[in-house]
């Protein structure tokens, strides 16, 4: 029987690139973005495009419901849509943090409450949250998009155990940089902030796109998201977390340093801008 997944933020970079991974993997893709015309090529080539905005139950409760009158039953949730907020976290006003948490965390919530039933009653499932190596590493300026991926990592933790004897697998993707439009989303909402002038290495820090930019020399393709994504939503028994890249693995074993150890690290770095 052909497998199904439904995919969230497929307008372009990771989740584009995802879609047309299970696409030629002979699944059947629900792939969602908030404006379908954002996903035009993706129907054209064969995935099954809806609207979906992560932040709206509404939204939610209809692509899903769509889903589940189409086919029998769902086999991977890709949690995929989100976006980051930078900036030093004094100057990141409460309502940003919020506007964070409810893409990067409250919609991936959304998302498996809506699917989780059907889920468990066919005891079969994989979901997949695409979290960030700032789900375990919190850099200076990344703190409020950390936070996000951290609390989507500790849900994904608890979730995992929770759903282990009902038959539903969990997994987390953690990719360092990545060639896409990412940056220039959190490059707009920075630039939104009143900054306090003593971080001013802070934001340089974030800035240095030769770093942590979409056009780093050691940002990965998105297709090689995709095709871990596709990894973790075809095995029988998915790993909790695959780390995607070089940098990726690299900066996740910084999680094992002592505190004071990373803090030293980041405040060399700092005084190097």
């Amino acid at each position: 029987m052909e497998k199904t997944v439904l995919l969230t933020g497929c307008s372009s970079g990771v989740g584009r690139a995802t879609a047309s991974a299970f696409l030629e993997d002979g699944w059947t893709v629900f792939a969602t973005a908030r404006d379908p015309a954002d996903i035009e090529a993706l129907g054209e080539a064969g995935c099954r495009t809806l609207s979906l905005d992560v932040t709206d139950d509404d939204s939610i409760d209809a692509a899903v419901e769509t889903v589940f009158d189409a086919v029998e039953t769902l086999d991977c949730l890709v949690n995929n849509a989100g976006y980051g907020q930078f900036g030093p976290i004094e100057d990141v006003p409460v309502e940003e943090v919020e506007a964070q948490f409810d893409v990067n965390v409250y919609g991936p919530h959304r998302l498996l409450r809506a699917v989780l039933p059907k889920m468990r009653e066919q005891e079969s499932g994989t979901i997949i949250n695409v979290s960030s190596v700032a789900g375990q590493v919190a850099a200076p300026g990344m703190g409020t998009y950390a936070a996000s991926k951290f609390a989507l990592e500790a849900m994904s933790d608890a979730l995992r155990t929770e759903l282990a004897p009902l038959g539903v697998d969990v997994a987390l993707v953690e990719p360092g940089p990545v060639a896409t439009n990412f940056a220039d989303r959190a490059d707009d909402e920075l630039a939104q902030l009143e900054r306090t002038d003593d971080y001013d290495t802070v934001y340089t820090f974030y800035e240095d796109t030769s770093l942590f930019g979409g056009q780093s020399p050691v940002a990965v393709s998105p297709d090689m998201v995709a095709e871990t994504i596709l990894e973790a939503g075809v095995s029988p028994n998915p790993n909790a977390r695959y780390p995607v890249g070089p940098i990726a693995s690299t900066l996740l074993k910084a999680r094992f340093l002592p505190d004071s150890a990373r803090d030293w690290l980041f405040t060399q770095l700092l005084r190097l801008l």
